[in-house]
């Protein structure tokens, strides 16, 4: 055999021997290749169950229904309350009292007197602002507070409507305070830096609301004493000029804001030179940022609970910019009204002022108050339960934190106050001792000018009475 051929026969044997290994390494997946020990991969089911698309489970409600079967409170016994209230003593001799109590479940009328005839609501106007908000408006919308370019090295600070902005950091988890200039000011600095601009001049757009920023029925200390501010399209803080519940507020909120705005943009690199001019922005002026507010079922929540005159004043101009009316004290109680009577709820003598109350001049009646919460319970109007479920709970929250604290009705008490200057009302819910739900408007004028604290006891303990009523 020639070296050749000795040659040739190793190479094949080298190659058949490395075949044989590279098959059974393929064989056991250790190398790329089409043979395979391991068992065949089943064919995909053509149709796939995908992730989360089981049955949803049944949904727990968070309160039980109302039980049609447990029997109405006694009508007499109820009227017997009422006519207590109308003499009681706390309210003066002078005291123009209306009330009406029904069932919230029939709208059978268990008491009442002179139920039809229009007093002063007080804040208890604020339940119709609620309403027709969340009757007219989308919950869940916020408010943008934006920055624009206005001109040639001008910007402009746009107000849509929030007056709760915090002067520093946005809170995603509070309500005022939710939206933050220090956060609007990183995010204009951010886009103005993509230009290379550190310096600009700014303006002030507050151009969403119209007419006069002060009502002309509030009194000089309604501002000076901190129960309102000036209602305009942007603020910090509702426009407090310090820290605490009622504190003055600025003349300017919109300027006032803007003054924060500009410290904000040197924190965050940005110089404004001169100080800010109000003027309208343009239309298709380049936004570089913007921040929002908390979603409107919480603003809503908060004017509620809490009665800030401002902020509903400032809903009620929303309500306005909705129906095409100006967004002004006169368009936004239009506005309010035109809401109401769309539900069907007699409107016909009933005037407002204004939205929160505050103001002299307001008239409403006990059944208007009842019809307007007995809605806001009825699973007709889900959307309105967000009234109802925001008002304050009897010696728990809000402005009846501090009220039915020792009585057995604490917790089951949820309604809107009122208090003014020889007015006190009240309107709501409460739970009878059978757990009955009973919706209740309570209006009294021309009380004792010694202050409150004689008149909302006479309710309260009225309101408690109805909660401890067997009355069967």
């Amino acid at each position: 055999m020639t070296t050749g051929l000795r040659v040739a026969l190793t190479t094949a044997l080298v190659l058949v021997l490395a075949g044989g290994a590279y098959v059974t390494a393929d064989a056991y997946d250790v190398v790329p290749g089409m043979v395979t020990l391991a068992p065949p991969v089943p064919d995909p089911s053509p149709f796939p169950t995908a992730p989360g698309a089981a049955e949803p489970a049944d949904v727990v409600p968070v309160m039980a229904e109302l039980d049609d079967q447990v029997p109405l409170p006694d009508a007499a016994a109820v009227q017997g309350l009422v006519d207590g209230l109308v003499g009681d003593a706390r309210l003066g001799s002078a005291a123009d009292v209306g009330v009406l109590v029904v069932d919230q479940l029939t709208g059978e009328v268990l008491g009442e007197h002179q139920a039809e005839d229009a007093r002063t609501p007080a804040s208890t106007a604020k339940v119709l602002t609620g309403v027709a908000a969340l009757t007219a408006l989308d919950p869940a919308a916020t408010l943008a507070t934006r920055v624009v370019v206005s001109g040639d090295g001008t910007v402009a600070l746009v107000g849509g409507g929030d007056m709760m902005l915090a002067a520093g950091d946005g809170d995603p988890d509070a309500t005022v305070g939710h939206a933050g200039l220090a956060d609007l000011a990183r995010g204009t600095a951010a886009a103005l830096a993509l230009q290379g601009v550190t310096s600009v001049r700014l303006e002030v757009d507050d151009t969403l609301f119209t007419g006069p920023t002060v009502n002309p029925a509030w009194a000089a200390t309604d501002l000076t004493g901190g129960y309102v501010a000036p209602v305009t399209a942007l603020a910090v803080n509702i426009a407090k000029t310090t820290d605490g519940e009622y504190v003055p507020r600025h003349a300017d909120p919109s300027m006032a804001a803007a003054d924060v705005f500009v410290q904000r943009l040197a924190d965050a690199g940005v110089t404004v030179e001169g100080d800010p001019v109000r003027r309208t922005s343009p239309a298709d002026g380049t936004e570089l940022a913007r921040v929002e507010s908390a979603p409107l079922v919480d603003v809503i929540h908060h004017f509620l609970d809490t009665s800030d005159n401002t902020i509903t004043e400032v809903v009620s101009r929303l309500v306005a910019i909705d129906a095409g009316l100006p967004a002004s004290f006169d368009g936004g109680t239009q506005a309010v009204l035109r809401e109401i009577g769309n539900l069907g709820v007699d409107v016909a003598g009933a005037r407002l002022a204004d939205a929160s109350g505050l103001a002299d001049g307001s008239q409403l009646s006990p059944r208007l108050l009842v019809d307007l919460v007995r809605l806001t319970t009825d699973p007709a109007y889900p959307l309105l339960l967000d009234v109802a479920t925001g008002m304050p709970i009897g010696g728990l929250t809000g402005t009846l934190a501090d009220r039915y604290t020792a009585t057995d009705a604490r917790g089951l008490v949820r309604a809107k106050t009122g208090s003014l200057t020889g007015v006190t009302s009240l309107t709501g819910t409460v739970l009878d001792a059978q757990r009955r739900q009973l919706v209740f408007a309570l209006m009294a004028d021309a009380t004792p000018a010694g202050g409150q604290w004689a008149p909302r006891q006479a309710l309260d303990g009225f309101v408690t009475a109805l909660a401890a009523c067997g009355c069967r």
